[in-house]
């Protein structure tokens, strides 16, 4: 399966050249990477330039002129990859080892028989490592919210380490995607759910990272609930027409 990987950055100058070499020793030349990169203060940028020369052609990089949101980077590495017709799947990754390279075997066999696949924190066999309990009940009750106010039997909707199939971004009209952060996991997610695409979760254990400093808050989880409810309301137009059986 030829592949693309998304990985956006800000501020990961410690992580993205051991976190670019493990993830080329842990996948076939038929995958590549997509570093998109928020003109980092710390120079990522820069160094994600050299990598892309330094492992040419599976490593590119995409840079955007300021900070402008996790949800939106993913969106635009999305699209780079869309307008080349030889990926068939698209893979999301957090930058600072969170989401271990080690898991990509077990994507992109998840993918050969589901057109989502989920790493998940909350299916047997995962979890999380070095989280404080307020951080767990946190991140395992928004996903419950979530499951419970949308109806969708996913166990991790709040995780960032997932795989699509090109078919399922072709469907869910990533133009028009309304979040960003954890709120834009939820309603992708969800918006693939609607369309009959077929989901599936893998265990993965998710290890707060070693370096470099942390974007999520109390904050963005809360903003992202909040629009849960959103998503529910609009989610009449993603059921017009005929949806697929997958």
């Amino acid at each position: 399966m030829r592949a693309l990987i998304v990985v956006p950055t800000f501020n990961e100058a410690e992580n993205i050249q051991p976190l670019v070499e493990a993830i080329l020793a842990s996948t076939p030349s038929s995958i590549d990477l997509l570093i998109v990169d928020d003109n980092s203060p710390d120079g990522t940028g820069a160094l994600a330039d050299i990598l892309a020369v330094r492992h040419a052609p599976r490593v590119h990089i995409l840079h955007r002129e300021k900070k402008m949101g996790l949800g939106t980077a993913y969106v635009n590495g999305f699209n780079w990859g869309l307008a080349k017709p030889e990926y068939e799947a698209f893979i999301e990754m957090d930058a600072d080892f969170s989401h271990h390279p080690s898991y990509l075997k077990v994507m992109f066999e998840t993918l050969t028989t589901a057109d989502v696949a989920i790493g998940s924190r909350y299916v047997e066999g995962g979890g999380t490592k070095n989280w404080g309990i307020g951080r767990k009940i946190l991140s395992r009750g928004g996903s419950l919210y979530s499951r419970l106010i949308l109806g969708a039997p996913i166990r991790d909707f709040t995780g960032g380490f997932n795989g699509w199939r090109r078919s399922v971004l072709d469907a869910v009209e990533l133009s028009s995607l309304r979040s960003d952060g954890y709120s834009f996991q939820i309603e992708l997610k969800y918006r693939a759910y609607l369309r009959g695409f077929r989901i599936k979760e893998f265990p993965i254990l998710f290890e707060d990272r070693k370096v470099g400093a942390s974007k999520m808050h109390k904050r963005i989880v809360f903003e992202a609930l909040r629009r849960v409810w959103g998503f529910r309301i609009h989610s009449r137009k993603f059921l017009t027409g005929s949806a697929r059986a997958h």
